[in-house]
Parts: C-alpha cells; structure tokens; sequence
C-alpha cells in the first residue's frame, strides 16, 4: 500500500480510526489534496490487515475489477477467495453477486478484521461495479471495514447511509492543510522553518492545498531568496502544478529530467519497465531515490517494487514530454507494449500498442488476448479495444470481425453484427484453398490473421452468429440453418461452438413449440459445453431445460434436473456458479404448486440471500414472479401485484422464449382482483382477440385472454363472452394436446371446466376436471386447482359426490381449501415477544436482513427463527405480507 514521508496528521487519523466503526469511509476531494497519503498513513497503524486495491481506467471491466478485488483481500487472508477465483475462471457470464456473497461469507469466518481500500473511485464509470458496491455495503461483515478514497462522489446512496450512521466523510475542508501542519511539512520536507507570516502567506496562497505546498517545498529547495519567492507566489492550483514543476524540473541533472519526461507515458513504474522504455539503467534506483526525495510517487506495494506517480504530476510531466520530445512519444509506448507483452500483461501491452499507434502490432495482440478474454466474459474491454482501431484494419482480418460481432452480441447488441460477419467472410479464403496451401504461415497470410485456430473455424463461428443474431431478431428459419451448418463445419473438440450450435437449434424448437426436440437438442449442447470445461454455463442451461419438462408437465424431472445441477456445482466447488440462484426459484416454483409454501419459502429466500439484492439470480425478474405466486397461494393480491410491477421492470429479454409474459400475470390477478377494465386494456394493448391464429408463444396470454372473458360474461351475464371463451378454449386444448404441453393443457382443462360451471352444465363441467386431475395428480400439481378458489371449491364437492378418480387426490384438494382462505382480521391468538416486535419493526425499514441481525446484535440464523415465528403468528409467509398485517392489526 502507499506510503510516505509526509507530516502525519493526527486529527485525520482520529476520523479514520473512529470511522472502523462504521461500513464505509469516504475521502472525497479534488486532486493533490492528499487523499491516497492520508489513507496510506492510518492503513500502516490502524491495527488491522489491510488490502489496498489501486484503480486505473481498465477496471471498468467489471470482471477485471472484481477479479483484482478478490486478490488483493487474498494478499492479507490467503485462505479467501479460492472459490470466488474458480467461479471466474469456469463461468462464461459471472455471477457477481453470488461471487461476491461466497466471498463475504469467507470473510466473515476470519477470526481478525480487515480493510478493504479503493483508491482513485472517479475512474470507476460502471453502473454494474457500482451496484455490486452497494451490495457489498449492504451484506458487509463485521469483519470488514471499506474505504473509498475519489475525487468525485460514487454512485452510492449516501444519504441513506449517512442517516444509517453507516458513514464516515472527509472532504476537501477537512484535508485542507492548517498553518500549524503546513510548518511541520515544510521543516520535514525541506528542513526550512519560516516565519509566521511568511508561513501564513504560504498557507494562504496554496489554502491548504497539498501538491501546492509539496512543488512549493521542492522550489524553494536551494533558495536564498525564500521571502521574495513566497511573495511572488500566487495564482490558481492549475497555473501553480504547471509553475512550480518547470522549476523542479528545470533543477533536475539532464538524466534524471529525461527519465521523468520519459516514464510519464507509464501508469505504473517498475524499475525493469522503465529501463525497457528510458533505455537507461538502473531505473530501480531512480524510483528508490525519486521516493525518498518526495516527487509526487507512490509506491504501489509493500516490496517497493510498483510505482506511480501524482496524477497531477504525470500530467505535467507529460505535457513537458510533448513539447520537448513529441517524436519519441510513439517509440516510447511501443518500448513498453514489447516488455509488458514478453511479462505476459497482454491488457498492458495492446493499451500501449494502441498509444503508439502501432496498430498492426496492436491487432495482432487482441486477437491473441481475445479467447482468454471471451472465457473470463470481458467482451466490453475487446470491444473498447477494437473500437480504438481504426476501421479498416478490422475489416481486413477476418478473426477480429469475428470477435467485434461476437462481443456486440453477447452485449445485447444487434445493430452492426451482420456487417461485421461480412467483413470477415469478405476475407476469408475457402476452406479447400486453405489446407491446399502450405505456404500458409508466409509474410501475406501473416496480414490477415494471427491466430490459424480460430482463422480456420472461422466459417462455424461466423454461422454461429448469424444464429443467434437470427434468433435475437426472431427469423427462426434462418437461425435453424445457420445452427446446422455450424454442426457441418466446426470440428468434434470444439465443444463450445458445437454446444452453442446444439443449444441454439433447441431454442428455435422451443420457440416453435416442439418441446421434445428441444430438450433433447439443447440437453446435447450442454453436455458439450461441460465437456469443454464449461461447467457454468452448463448448470446455468438447467433452467432451460427443467422450464421446457415444466411446460410438458414434467413436474417431477424438472425438480430432479434443479438437483443434479445443483450437486454439480457442489462438485466443481462452487455451490454458488451462474445459475445456481435461478434454480432454487425454479425449484421454490415447484415446491410452491405442491403446496408446500414453507420450503418454497426457504428456497426463494435461500436463492436472495444468494444473489443479493441488487442482482439475483441471474434472471432477477424471475424471483419476483415466484414469490408473486407464493403471495397468490396466500390470498394477498395485492403484494403479488406489486412483486409482478418489480418483474416486470427487471424483465430482460434474450435468447429464450418469453411463453409467460409478465403483463399476462399481472393481468391474471387483476382478473382476481374483479379490476376488468384495467384488464381489457392489457388485451387491446396486446392486440388480442378469440379470433386471433394461436402460436405456442402466445398460448399464456390466450389463456389469460379466455379468463378474462369468463370474467366479463359473470359481470355482465352477455352470453357472448362466453362463447367468445368455450370456442377459444377448445383451440387452445388441442393445439396443447397436439404440442404435449401438457402442463398448459391442465390449465386450460380447469378453465373449461369453470366456464362450462359457469354456463350452468357441472355434469359437462366434470368432463374436463376429471382429465385434468388425472394428468396433475402424478406430478404433484396442487396450487393449479386450489388457486381456483371458490367456484373450484363447488366443482370438486361435485366430484367427490360423483366419485371421480383420483378419488384421494380430490379429497385432498377439497380439504387445502379450508386451511389456505385469508386469516379473519381479528388479533393474535398468540401475542408476538418484545424480541419479536424489535424485529418486526426493523422489517418496516428498507434495512436487509444480515443488516437487521448487525443491527439486533443477533446472528442472522437467530434473525431467520425470530422472522418464521412472526411470520406464523400472523399467518403469513413473506416479509411484505407481515408488514401490512402488522399494520391492519396495529401492532406497532
């Protein structure tokens, strides 16, 4: 970490510390106010480890930011991280949440406290970084301790934190030097005791200001005119960096003038890199000896081998390099991109490549870095690079193409694929001439790749794209070709093309509606991409395949596919890989339709605490949709309600089908809530109509659709509602029927059985019932029937007197229905505890749970015993329910 040999200053260093016992401290100023030699100071004697993280531009890749976080809380616990690492390394889409909750757990066994420092924030433009942050913060152990030191405010709710007592400030006004710690600088710096006016004058013209006092100290080193320089001392801080480094560096031996100019291009100083690009030697002892004379460096670690300099002073040493030297600015970076190429830094070494303009040799070297770059998912720093080429250059190498399509459309990006897949066909020579060429390492096909791998897949890889481009814009027929033809072309070891191929060809038939050859292609592509190491993204594709045997009914493979993929991620040692958090929801969904609404409670809990609050899971709209479906089961609509407005903002779109829009769900428990005509407007929006041509895509919302209009006809008794709805039903049946998607075809059975209830014919009523029992019953469906309410009540009392088969499953329904209807507003049978009511209060607030148990002194299990007994004595399963019973009992 940092370390200087400026005056300490106590009465900063007492903020600090009294700060420990808060999350976060915040040292937010402007530059050259001392920000990182203050934190440096109190790091070295605050008591605890400290793991310092230096931030440069390139840190807006989030993988690389939380890649480089993770290490540097490794350099002072070895035993964290291991798992959050491996995370990385076997997920194509990292899930930063769940990585940073396994890491937060493991601090938080350590037996000794830590701080986390990031220094130099403002060049953190990352809304993803600052939302992980945020989750950070709010699930931070006690253990540990996070300093932010920035010349700009992050993007925090600092308010919220500040009103919390959650935060420690300083800011400009506080680092501000006083007369009494400017003295002790200057006597320390320089050995130079002024008097009291001329210090006064000094400190007044500077205002406290430190990289002023600092330059002004090395100035007047030497003088012997220091009243007369203090006098003529003035102007604003830009003027006074700009003045007073001319001066230092106008008193600087030509050697040592030249190295600074020199190493000005470097964002990090190292004795070897310097003497590569300087062509001097002895760059170590330079830095040693630029560090005990006090010139604006920094070191970067405790070995005293990494360096920086004041940002401000690399500035101006920069500005000096372009006006004395500009014709060596070129040679320079390329100096540096070949010494941080042959030290295996290829980020390094394209950044400094592209600085020199040397943008063959930067081309080359990107598309070198790019296969490692696509497995760690940092599609956003290639794209950062290749848009710094300059066009053409890309457009004449066909791999780089290749990745700038690839990189747009794992970004969400659709708009320029196609042209960039042009490019690179434009370049390619066939196949055939390839293997016909042994010349093929010569100087001209040296121009146009540098990689022969990825040159010779090229052709699988470009039609794997312009799959998934056509799938993304919703040209099925094309997106089947194009996934054939990557199955003809890529070769058996390559497993995640081939997978990618497999998976898309089973998306295409999951958007049609065949949903056994969907499981079966996509089930293919998974196993290939396990196959290839991609451990993952192969358990992220289990929610794809258990939601297409959810869809046929399957209820029970589906449960079985959430729990292998779960002891697959145990097995790889990371219980929490991508995908993992949307499989307790998938599997909270199933548990919730068989009734058992406390273990879909736990597991829909499980998978927050998971993810976090500020991402999880993966799918983050889908947690909201489930426990929307648990309020349902409950009879608080109104809570389902507002879960399903969530859903609907976190709604992402890609490549999977969308078969249960959450609009449709919303409007399903509108219906409920007897609001018709907010209803109807969804199906004008919608374009909906009975008459519509069905499609399996828009088979939910043709089923809501049919809802609706039963709705209506017991509104308003218009016998052409209903028969808008029977005929509509009876198309959706058998184009279910026809697809085997039987789950969806038990849903439109219980809605024609309550339509058919509703015409007043329960004998025909009982037709559709008794089909729709016997296909649920093995499976385990439940909430399917109960949801029903009421009317569903009456029919199955119907069907018991008849004695329809499953004769026991019937009598268990009939007997949910007594135990789920909404709890009389009366008061408690059982009073809640003092302890009880302190938590229920703390529910009401915005505060997290592991906020509340820090706040409770209490351990978040304890939290966790407290909150179920709550929960029970209203009658309620979810934490927004408890509030509004709390509220309608007056409790608090």
């Amino acid at each position: 970490m940092p370390r200087t040999k400026a005056v300490l200053r106590p009465r900063l260093i007492e903020r600090l510390n009294e700060g420990l016992e808060r999350k976060l401290t915040l040292v937010s100023a402007s530059a050259g106010f001392g920000k990182t030699t203050l934190v440096g100071q109190w790091a070295v004697g605050c008591d605890r480890a400290v793991a310092w993280l230096s931030l440069d531009e390139r840190d807006n890749d989030s993988t690389r930011f939380f890649l480089h976080l993770i290490a540097a809380v490794q350099s002072i616990a070895e035993s964290v991280g291991k798992s959050a690492f491996a995370a990385f390394e076997s997920s194509q889409s990292p899930q930063i949440e769940s990585i940073l909750t396994v890491l937060l757990n493991e601090i938080s066994a350590l037996q000794f406290k830590i701080v986390l420092v990031l220094d130099d924030y403002h060049l953190i433009d990352s809304e993803q970084i600052d939302d992980a942050l945020l989750f950070l913060l709010e699930h931070l152990p006690p253990q540990m301790h996070l300093v932010i030191a920035t010349r700009e405010n992050p993007q925090l709710p600092l308010g919220r934190l500040r009103a919390r007592g959650h935060l420690t400030e300083l800011r400009d006004t506080d680092l501000r030097f006083t007369p009494k710690e400017a003295a002790a600088f200057l006597h320390q710096a320089i050995g130079l005791d002024l008097s009291a006016d001329e210090m006064a004058a000094l400190e007044s013209r500077t205002e406290g200001w430190i990289a002023g006092l600092q330059l002004a100290a090395l100035s007047m080193q030497g003088r012997e005119d220091i009243p007369v320089f203090i006098r003529a001392f003035s102007g604003d801080n830009r003027y006074i960096v700009d003045y007073l480094a001319e001066e230092v560096l106008q008193r600087q031996p030509e050697p040592i003038r030249r190295f600074l100019l020199q190493t000005s291009i470097l964002d990090r100083l190292h004795g070897p890199l310097c003497d590569a690009v300087t062509g001097q030697a002895e760059g170590n002892v330079r830095l040693s000896d630029l560090e005990k004379g006090n010139y604006f460096i920094v070191p970067l670690d405790d070995t005293r081998q990494w360096y920086r300099y004041h940002h401000l002073f690399a500035d101006v040493l920069y500005a000096h390099l372009k006006a004395d030297q500009p014709d060596q600015i070129d040679s320079l970076h390329r100096r540096a991109s070949i010494w941080y190429e042959r030290n295996g830094s290829a980020d390094d070494a394209i950044r400094h490549a592209l600085a020199a303009k040397d943008f063959t040799r930067a081309a080359v070297l990107i598309e070198l870095a790019c296969p490692t770059m696509a497995k760690l998912r940092q599609e956003a720093t290639m794209l950062r690079w290749l848009k710094a080429l300059p066009d053409e250059l890309v457009r004449l190498r066909p791999v780089l193409s290749v990745v700038y399509a690839g990189a747009l459309l794992t970004l969400g990006k659709s708009e320029g694929v196609e042209e960039r897949l042009r490019d690179a066909e434009s370049g390619l020579e066939s196949t055939a001439d390839l293997h016909a060429r042994p010349d093929i390492h010569s100087a001209s096909a040296e121009k146009v790749f540098a990689d022969e791998a990825e040159y010779r897949r090229l052709p699988g890889t470009i039609a794997m794209y312009r799959s998934a481009l056509a799938l993304m814009t919703g040209n099925i027929i094309d997106a089947m070709k194009y996934a054939r033809l990557v199955l003809s072309l890529m070769p058996k070891d390559a497993y995640l093309k081939r997978g990618a191929a497999s998976a898309l060809l089973g998306l295409t038939s999951w958007t049609s509606g065949s949903l056994d050859e969907a499981y079966r292609l996509f089930a293919d592509g998974m196993a290939d991409v396990q196959q290839g190491g991609y451990i993952s993204d192969a358990i992220g594709g289990t929610n794809a395949l258990a939601d297409i045997r959810i869809v046929q009914g399957r209820l029970r493979q589906a449960l079985s596919l959430y729990e292998r993929g779960l002891q697959l991620s145990i097995e790889h040692g990371n219980p929490v890989m991508r995908g993992t958090a949307d499989m307790l929801v998938g599997m909270g969904e199933i548990h919730r339709e068989r009734n058992d609404l406390q273990t879909a409670m736990q597991l829909l809990l499980k998978s927050e605490e998971q993810g976090g609050h500020t991402g999880f899971p993966q799918y983050r709209y889908r947690w909201h949709v489930a426990m929307a479906r648990v309020c349902e089961a409950q009879g608080d609509l109104q809570s389902a309600l507002d879960l399903l407005d969530d859903a609907e903002r976190f709604y992402v779109g890609d490549l999977f089908p969308n078969v249960r829009p959450v609009a449709a769900m919303k409007t399903k428990v509108l219906i409920a809530q007897g609001k018709l005509s907010e209803a109807f407007e969804w199906a004008r929006a919608h374009g909906l109509t009975a008459r519509d041509q069905l499609s399996y895509l828009r088979e939910f919302e043709h089923i809501t659709l049919a809802r609706l209009l039963l709705a209506r006809y017991q509104s308003d008794r218009e016998y052409s509602f209903l028969h808008e709805a029977m005929g509509l039903l009876e198309r959706l049946r058998q184009a279910a029927e026809e697809g085997e998607r039987t789950g969806n075809a038990i849903e439109i059975m219980i809605v024609t059985a309550l339509a058919l209830q509703m015409k007043g014919d329960t004998p025909a009523a009982l037709g559709p019932l008794e089909r729709a029992l016997t296909l649920a019953e093995p499976e385990g469906y439940f909430r399917i029937f109960v949801d029903e309410g009421q009317p569903m009540e009456v029919l199955l009392g119907a069907a018991s007197k008849k004695g329809l088969s499953p004769k026991e499953f019937v009598r268990k329904l009939l007997a949910a229905f007594g135990r789920t209807k909404p709890a009389a507003n009366h008061s408690l049978s059982e009073p809640l505890s003092e302890r009880e009511r302190d938590v229920l209060r703390l529910l009401r607030t915005e505060l997290s749970g592991p906020d509340i148990a820090r706040e409770l002194t209490v351990s978040l299990n304890t939290l966790r015993t407290h909150t179920k007994n709550i929960y029970d004595k209203l009658g309620v399963n979810n934490r927004r329910a408890a509030v509004r019973r709390s509220e309608e009992l007056d409790l608090l």
